[in-house]
């Protein structure tokens, strides 16, 4: 190697270009909103005109949408984009790699299945990495002896597909992806017979936990095969059992090896101690417990944390990540590197919005400028040191030789079982620093966004690295209840993140930049927008069937600050949309979920947040479904969007949705009657919004209507939206 290659970064980051047309997209819509504000100002009904408070409604709604514009600009100002060199990485380090140490977290066997769980699992075991410096933990916080049956099942499958993957280059890792996508191959003999024979052991596998899923219990003849069954004798419920602790793979002993006499990752099963006395602070109490474990069992330096639907698609991912962390020049600065996520069951045109292709290829990038992207909870390597709590300092540099040094205890598995059990015990965090300095923070429900933030308050840079190949792919919600749920749970656990002294304005003041502070604010103030969405969507509606005027006539230069800031806003979200990836259908699709998401989703997290600091309601741990029936998802692939559950949040959308409809139909009836022009008419930009929102909204009536099927709204919400629409349009008239 050459003294040339030496001195090359393992990363470089590149800065978006063509920045110009942005910047004058940003201050022509900037000059468009004051205009808009002067109207709003110059023009306030006198105290006795019907309207007055209407308007200044109108005004205050503006606002806010104008500052919540301006932090989601500062978030696309200056994005910046990475590139690593694996082969440099390679080079220089191939013999001194830092051990890796995984963690997956699961905590439901129902809603998240355990043939699922295995496939996150062997896709990582399955790495392009030094078995001996690889070591594989789940969490399971749901207890499942069904879980552990999965969990044994793999260790053994492990010894054929780890060497099948290595010997043939497979991609992705995960057994059930690789063998959904990939053809049989017939041109070579040697790999066709082995392909087959590797098929048909998964194949077997995989019946054989489903067989035991779908029986509920683990028969009496498998229990015989592991001690580790006859834990699940002291178990009381899920939520009351002693720390389950099995090391099913031991990676440091020499008979631990594949088919081929190769060795093996360490691989380890994990139910931490829970009883109904203390909290277990739900996936950041997992997280914890798993670090200290690990600390004992393999140390590694290098922490990546996976939800239990996230595989790894790219074997290569870890090395990916080493180049930003052992980088000589900027690699000690370095807290956690982030990779996107993305999804691989997403309709054609995205139905429910479930991509988070702006969020992840638009506004990382632009986090990423500004200081660096928060961590969002999955796909993560962490420095386990900056994890823990560790401050950054220049000392850092000397990390590399360090990691090559850690030594840990050398026992047997059985040894390590019994001695590590203590530390995933309900009792060890008491009187400690666990979930306040060390590990992930304790006492929100986003227990992601404020340890990523704490990590930034100590010194350290995040990474957020998008490769041309998709590191993970997941799972997206697939009925629109789904999606609803989880935008409530993010929003509810963001929100309280602002409401509290985690507030990166407040927490952040002094130890970070502000515009990275400002960076977070998009997404702790999704539920705020609930408020001003609510009153644009149903005042205007109802002061047109009232007959008050609330923007200017077409006929008046007012109108085009109006116009000007709708179609220039909305044609740069199309742009930014299509550029990210996505279709025009998709974009519509995006509207309509950004509307539904905003008036039921942000409204009850907002609400919650309320009525928790009143101390009238605690916060509850949802998970999502990963599994979806299969007429749901015939309709999913078909773009039939799904309502089919009674739901408060349905009951809110359906009935805006006919409320809309009827203010319609009256400000139509208005124009005809009152003869005007649509030119003069001063209600032309009412009814244009009415009936933009009535578009928007036909998958709703559909689903009211016409629909016969499963997934059409129920009967309940049809009739309660009916009435309460009916009942706010004679209140508007009379």
């Amino acid at each position: 190697m050459g003294n040339n290659e030496e001195h090359l970064p393992l990363f470089t980051t590149t800065p978006a270009k063509a920045r110009i047309p942005f910047k004058f997209y940003v201050h022509s819509i900037f000059v468009g909103i004051c205009l808009i504000f002067v109207y709003r100002v110059r023009y306030i009904p006198a105290k006795e005109e019907a309207g007055r408070w209407a308007w200044m409604g109108m005004f205050l709604s503006e606002l806010w949408f104008s500052l919540y514009w301006f932090i989601t600009m500062i978030l696309r100002w200056n994005p910046i984009y990475r590139r690593a060199f694996k082969d440099r990485l390679s080079l220089r380090y191939e013999k001194a790699l830092p051990g890796i140490d995984i963690f997956v977290c699961t905590a439901d066997p129902v809603i998240e299945p355990p043939a699922l769980v295995i496939n996150t699992v062997l896709s990582v075991l399955a790495y392009d990495y030094p078995p001996q410096k690889l070591a594989v933990y789940l969490s399971d916080d749901g207890c499942s002896d069904l879980t552990f049956y999965a969990m044994l099942e793999a260790s053994r499958f492990a010894k054929t597909w780890l060497p099948f993957c290595k010997k043939f280059k497979v991609e992705p890792r995960s057994p059930e992806a690789y063998f959904r996508t990939a053809a049989e191959p017939h041109g070579d003999p040697v790999m066709a017979n082995d392909w087959s024979s590797v098929k048909k052991a998964y194949e077997n596998m995989k019946q054989r936990i489903e067989t035991v899923t779908k029986l509920g219990q683990i028969p009496e003849e498998i229990r015989k095969e592991h001690k580790g069954f006859s834990e699940w004798n002291l178990v009381a419920n899920r939520r009351d059992h002693q720390t389950i602790l099995q090391i099913l793979i031991d990676g440091k002993d020499p008979t631990a090896l594949d088919m081929e006499g190769q060795s093996l990752p360490t691989l380890v099963y994990l139910a931490r101690e829970k009883r109904p006395q203390f909290h277990h602070n739900f996936k950041a109490g997992a997280m914890n417990a798993l670090i200290r474990v690990s600390s004992r069992i393999s140390n590694g330096p290098i922490i990546l944390n996976l939800d239990c639907d996230m595989y790894s698609s790219d074997s290569e991912t870890v090395r990916d990540a080493l180049c930003f962390f052992m980088d000589e020049e900027k690699g000690h600065e370095v807290g956690y590197v982030q990779f996107p996520h993305t999804f691989e069951n997403l309709s054609k045109n995205d139905l429910y919005g479930g991509s988070l292709n702006v969020i992840m290829k638009v506004e990382l990038p632009g986090q990423d400028g500004n200081g660096g992207p928060f961590y969002i909870g999955s796909g993560c390597f962490h420095r386990r040191e900056s994890l823990c709590g560790k401050k950054f300092s220049e000392e850092c540099k000397t990390d590399l030789m360090v990691w090559n040094g850690i030594k840990i205890e050398e026992s047997n598995a059985s040894v390590l079982e019994d001695t590590c059990k203590i530390l995933a015990s309900c009792t060890y965090e008491e009187k400690t620093l666990w979930g306040k300095e060390m590990g992930l923070k304790y006492g929100c429900p986003v227990e992601d966004a404020i340890t990523g933030l704490a990590v930034h308050c100590r010194g350290w840079r995040s990474i957020y690295f998008n490769p041309e190949r998709k590191a993970f792919l997941g799972l997206a919600p697939t009925t629109l209840l789904q999606t609803l749920v989880q935008q409530q749970r993010w929003s509810e656990g963001d929100f309280q993140v602002f409401l509290s002294r985690y507030n990166p304005l407040v927490s952040g003041y002094k130890k970070i930049p502000l515009k990275l502070q400002l960076s977070y604010c998009p997404y702790l103030l999704w539920a705020p927008n609930c408020l001003a969405t609510l009153y644009y969507v149903a005042v205007p509606s109802l002061c047109l069937l009232r007959g008050i005027p609330l923007f200017p006539k077409i006929s008046s230069a007012w109108v085009l600050p109006f116009a000007f800031v709708i179609i220039v806003h909305r044609a740069y979200s199309l742009g930014e949309f299509i550029w990210c990836g996505g279709t025009f259908q998709g974009w519509w699709n995006e509207q309509r979920i950004w509307l539904f998401k905003r008036i039921s989703s942000y409204f009850f997290a907002f609400s919650d947040n309320i009525l928790r600091l009143l101390g009238l309601t605690d916060f509850a741990f949802v998970i999502t479904a990963k599994v979806a029936e299969s007429d749901v998802s015939r309709r999913n692939e078909l773009e039939i969007t799904e309502f089919g559950a009674s739901s408060p949040m349905f009951t809110i959308i359906a009935t805006l949705a006919l409320l809309n409809a009827f203010c319609f139909v009256g400000g139509m009836k208005r124009v005809i009657l009152d003869m005007q022009t649509w030119f003069s008419n001063p209600f032309t930009l009412q009814i244009l919004l009415c009936a933009l929102l009535v578009i928007i909204n036909l998958p709703v009536y559909q689903g009211l209507f016409l629909r016969k099927d499963k997934g059409r709204m129920p009967t309940s919400v049809t009739h309660w939206s009916l009435m309460f629409a009916g009942l706010a349009c004679a209140l508007a008239r009379y």
